[in-house]
């Protein structure tokens, strides 16, 4: 806080206290009443010269709130980078858009392929090839068969990527995961303390 530029404000803040219990004392009012009044106003002076000193910090909060309610929590985008923070589980979420709708995104350079449940596909309008032979994965949960889909358009902000290929299945419960072929599609990507940085 700076009390050179704040010292005007607070000097102001006492002025209208003063002038508060001035008026009240003037009304001939129980001593009690107006002491327990001036420290009433004074505790409302207080808390709004706090919020008003803390404005930008109750800000950037309010904005981490949000972003955690919307999924894009660690999620910046700066210039053409897109910054992720590792979050608490050890793992890097991305909220991208597929065909336009908001799709939550593990990152998992483990994976060979971006991997999509059933659920988000039908959701999405994800093309899944129904008659083709379905694929044999090798998960954490073990083998699980999957097929073939393509999404039209992965979005990330400004950035598109149209004609992603992806597996869907059953298995995959509620994760939705960004494989190699996601990484691959990118200019670069790396990480550094915490941080990944994709550079479509």
């Amino acid at each position: 806080m700076n009390i050179m530029e704040d010292g005007p404000s607070l000097i102001w803040g006492v002025v209208c206290i003063l002038l508060l219990i001035s008026s009240l004392a003037a009304r001939r009012l129980p001593l009690g009443y107006i002491a327990k009044a001036g420290l009433a106003w004074v505790a409302i002076f207080a808390a709004l010269f706090a919020i008003f000193s803390f404005r930008f910090e109750f800000l950037g909060v309010w904005e981490r709130v949000k972003a955690d309610i919307a999924g894009t929590g660690g999620q910046t985008i700066s210039g053409e980078a897109i910054e992720l923070r590792r979050q608490d589980d050890g793992h890097y979420w991305l909220q991208a858009n597929i065909n336009g709708k908001p799709v939550r995104f593990m990152i998992d350079s483990g994976a060979t392929i971006t991997a999509v449940n059933a659920n988000t596909a039908s959701e999405t309008g994800i093309e899944v090839d129904a008659n083709g032979y379905p694929i044999i994965l090798n998960t954490a949960n073990g083998r699980v068969a999957a097929k073939r889909g393509v999404a039209r358009s992965l979005s990330i902000g400004p950035h598109n990527i149209q004609n992603h290929q992806v597996v869907v299945s059953d298995s995959f419960g509620d994760v939705n995961v960004l494989g190699m072929n996601f990484l691959d599609s990118m200019a670069s990507w790396k990480v550094e303390a915490n941080m990944m940085v994709l550079q479509p």
